[in-house]
This record gives C-alpha cells, sequence and structure tokens, in this order.
C-alpha cells in the first residue's frame, strides 16, 4: 500500500515574496482601496518603478498614481479603468505616463484587486511595464508598410507605362524581349538602393552612377553635381529615365563610340516656380532617332518634370526641371 501525504504545502515566507516582488524587472505598485481623490495612496514600489519613472520610493509613498499622468495621457482610458476598478474587476491597458524629468513613455499596466475573506477589495497591486519601444517600433512598422504599399503602386504605374511605350517602340519579339528586360532589371537597381535606405530614398548620383559606372572603363564620363536624395516616388521614375538615356548612349550615341564624351551635370534651383531640380545629359557623338518617347511617359506623367530633347550640332542634349518636395534634398 503506498503512503499517504496529509500534509499542506506551507505559504511562502512573506521575505521571500517580497524578495521575488524587488527582484522582478516589472514595476510593481500597490496602493490603497479608494478610488477617489486623494486616493487611492500608493503604499509599495519596487525598484523596477524607481528605474522606470525617475521616483525613488519615499518620492511617491502616500501620493497618488496621478502624479505619472499628464497632458498626454488619454481620459478615455482613465475613464475605463476607473469603471473596471469600481465594479471590482482586473484592468489591463496602455496610456502615456511621465517620468520625474518631464519625458513621457508608454506603460502598460495589469491591475488586480486584494481581497479579504468577505470579498472587500483592500489593495490594488498594479504590474507595470514601460513599451515605448515596442510602440515606436510598431509604428515604424506601420510606416514602412504605408510607404511599401506607396512604393508599389508607383512602381506598378511605372511598369505599365515601360511595358506601353516597350510595345510601341519594339518592331521584333526579340527586341521586345531585350528592350524590357532591361527595363525591369533597371527597376530592380533602383528598388536595390531605396531598400538598402532607412528612409526608403536613393540619391541622384547613387541612381546615375548605377547605370553609367559599368561603361566608364575609358574615363568618358563626367558627372558632377551636389548630393541630391529623392523620395522613392521620385527615385523609381528617374532611375527609369536614367535607364533610357544610358541605354540611348549604349545604342546610338556617346557610349557606342569609342571617342565619345557623355558629361552629365545636376543641380538644385529655388525660385518663384518652386523647388526643383536640374539637370543636363550632354553627350557626343549621337546619332538623331533617339525616342525620348518613355521619358516623357514616365517623367512627366509621375514627376511634373518638364523634358527637353535638342540634338545640337555636337550631339545630344536633354534638360530636364523636375519638381522636388520640401524634404528632398
Amino acid at each position: 500500500m503506498g503512503t499517504r501525504n496529509d500534509a499542506t504545502t506551507p505559504a511562502p515566507d512573506p521575505e521571500v515574496l517580497r524578495a521575488a516582488v524587488e527582484a522582478s524587472g516589472e514595476a510593481i505598485m500597490i496602493t490603497s482601496a479608494e478610488l477617489d481623490e486623494p486616493g487611492p495612496r500608493i503604499e509599495y514600489v519596487n525598484p523596477a518603478f524607481t528605474r522606470m519613472t525617475g521616483y525613488e520610493a519615499h518620492e511617491v509613498l502616500g501620493r497618488t498614481p496621478r502624479l505619472l499622468q499628464g497632458p498626454g495621457t488619454e481620459r478615455t482610458v482613465l475613464d475605463r479603468m476607473r469603471s473596471a476598478l469600481a465594479a471590482g474587476e482586473a484592468f489591463q491597458a496602455e496610456a502615456v505616463n511621465y517620468r520625474k524629468d518631464g519625458t513621457s513613455y508608454v506603460v502598460e499596466w495589469l491591475i488586480t484587486p486584494v481581497r479579504e475573506t468577505d470579498g472587500r477589495i483592500t489593495r490594488w497591486v498594479s504590474a507595470q511595464r514601460d513599451v515605448t519601444e515596442r510602440h515606436a517600433y510598431e509604428e515604424r512598422q506601420a510606416l514602412m508598410v504605408r510607404e511599401l504599399h506607396h512604393r508599389v503602386k508607383n512602381t506598378l504605374a511605372t511598369v505599365q507605362a515601360v511595358l506601353n511605350a516597350t510595345v510601341r517602340s519594339s518592331l521584333s519579339i526579340p527586341e521586345f524581349t531585350r528592350a524590357l528586360s532591361g527595363r525591369i532589371a533597371s527597376l530592380a537597381r533602383t528598388h536595390a538602393l531605396i531598400t538598402e535606405d532607412l528612409a526608403q530614398a536613393a540619391s541622384f548620383d547613387g541612381l546615375l552612377r548605377a547605370e553609367l559606372e559599368p561603361y566608364d572603363e575609358r574615363r568618358r564620363l563626367t558627372l558632377e553635381g551636389p548630393k541630391v536624395v529623392l523620395p522613392s516616388e521620385l527615385a523609381v521614375p528617374v532611375g527609369m529615365a536614367l535607364h533610357e538615356l544610358t541605354t540611348n548612349a549604349l545604342r546610338h550615341g556617346s557610349l557606342v563610340d569609342p571617342n565619345g564624351r557623355l558629361h552629365v551635370t545636376w543641380w538644385v534651383e529655388d525660385d518663384t516656380a518652386g523647388r526643383a531640380l536640374r539637370w543636363d545629359w550632354a553627350e557626343h557623338p549621337t546619332r538623331e532617332g533617339f525616342g525620348h518617347r518613355l521619358l516623357n511617359k514616365v517623367l512627366a506623367a509621375q514627376t511634373g518634370a518638364d523634358v527637353d530633347v535638342a540634338f545640337e550640332s555636337d550631339g545630344l542634349r536633354v534638360s530636364i526641371r523636375m519638381p522636388l518636395p520640401g524634404s528632398a534634398a
């Protein structure tokens, strides 16, 4: 026969419980039961509370938790908390609180009642956690999702323009395949530059060099201009326009001629017409016949740019003025 253990588990030593609460990474606050001002009154806080708020225990004991509230604390959350506690229920929520130095943080709390054997509530225990970093991360994620949605929408519009222009300008299936593949590869390069940047942007010179540097083996390129950062909605069509100009130079212009020269200059101007990126693409020699349908289709339609293409005695000159948002440079 087995033996029966009638011994009951002893209640934890209060000192052991206190040591556990003191060592906890969660901020713990114990208050009196009354809800009306000036209560509830703080009876205990652990070291994690001090680390989170900057208040030492002696600075808050006897005071109300309302001292942590401020202008950013949502009244609706406090009203819901009051209703739940008045009904004797536990309450969990998030709110903006303020540290001793006045800085704000987002706190997540779980408030539970401590009851006597007759059910009467004698205290409230609040376990609190600073979730400011989590909120910031979630906001960044939401911003990135919105940016991605916007960028995909713009990219699809660019792909549609690219496809339509390629169909119109291609004389054969092989030519169509070659042109479309090159344009899609250019889009991929632009998106790689944007994705690598935390701000989801790309510099004009970065886009330019991504297209041209593979063909500068004879040092025949001159690229001059300041750093100008373009948000994704501008970077995508600009990258495509630079690809078209590069492709034309490889087929008809300076990059196919051993003695060819290509000079690209850019600058930002700010006048009564607004802030704009200007760039000049000048190359020689070149053969007339450059079809700039896609250049106009992408830049003019998607960025509001003015595009001027001129065949001069010494070659091709393309001058572009593209409006910039206030934060682009």
